[in-house]
């Protein structure tokens, strides 16, 4: 069985985000992590792997730093990982990354794609959906749990207030939350192995199947950024100096005067 998992090297919030003037994230000037719903799925592969002896291939489009995020999968199990990298793709939106995705894709043999249920620098949970749709393949999303039955995935499959049990035969796509499981930690011998040993395949423009230059990077985005801004410092506000009995006034005026009371 073999199960390819594609990951997104996404920002790390708590360091904040930077834009280009073009309204698109500035990716390299940003610290950077592994999608948390992106990991979840890799988890579930590789414990698939663990029980089936399945071969985890890990994906990822983005810059040439992006192999860090492949080392990352490969020191948690992944067997190889492929990075998909070129200027002609930079800017891309979920359309253009979902055909780029899908025109790698279209190089490997799989019987089941992993993807995040969405990445937190977009939060859109197309990507995944939109794969499935070039690949002409059937989607699972929002898989809370995840079974293999012979050559059918079994999913448990979220929903607000209850969940459904969805069944496919391979090959399929299922995208993950990050609720599914508890991503494993890296292991000493898995990062040297990562890093010494570790097989990671460089693919550019050229190397994808099936696809139109017209649909890639920032001129193949429909999707357009009218403005972009960094996160917007509040100001000081209002400061008042009252005694006791006046601050109580103060404050109930300001409560009736915003409708909270």
């Amino acid at each position: 069985m073999k199960i390819v998992v594609c990951i997104k090297q996404v920002p790390d919030t708590k360091g904040g985000v930077q834009f280009n003037p073009d309204g698109t994230l500035n990716r390299a000037a940003m610290l950077t992590i592994m999608n948390p719903d992106d990991k979840a799925g890799l988890e579930a592969a590789l414990r698939i792997k663990d029980a089936t002896g399945a071969e985890v291939t890990a994906l990822t489009m983005g810059l040439p730093k992006a192999d860090d995020v492949l080392r990352e999968a490969m020191a948690m199990g992944a067997d190889k990982g492929i990075l998909v990298t070129d200027r002609v793709l930079g800017g891309a939106d979920t359309w253009a990354t979902s055909t780029t995705i899908a025109g790698a894709l279209r190089n490997i043999d799989y019987d089941m794609i992993i993807t995040g249920r969405q990445a937190i620098d977009g939060d859109t949970a197309q990507v995944g959906p939109q794969i499935a749709e070039h690949l002409g393949i059937p989607v699972i999303s929002y898989a809370e749990d995840i079974k293999v039955e012979g050559d059918s995935v079994i999913v448990k499959r979220q929903y607000e207030d209850r969940y459904h049990e969805v069944k496919a035969k391979m090959p399929v796509l299922v995208t993950a939350l990050s609720e599914l499981n508890e991503p494993r930690y890296m292991t000493p011998g898995g990062i040297f192995d990562a890093y010494d040993n570790g097989e990671v395949t460089v693919w550019g423009r050229a190397d994808l199947k099936d696809v139109d230059d017209s649909d890639l990077g920032l001129k193949g985005s429909p999707t357009k950024i009218a403005k972009a801004s960094d996160k917007v410092r509040k100001g000081a506000g209002e400061k008042v100096t009252l005694d006791p009995q006046e601050s109580v006034d103060y404050i109930m005026s300001k409560l009736t005067e915003k409708h909270v009371i």
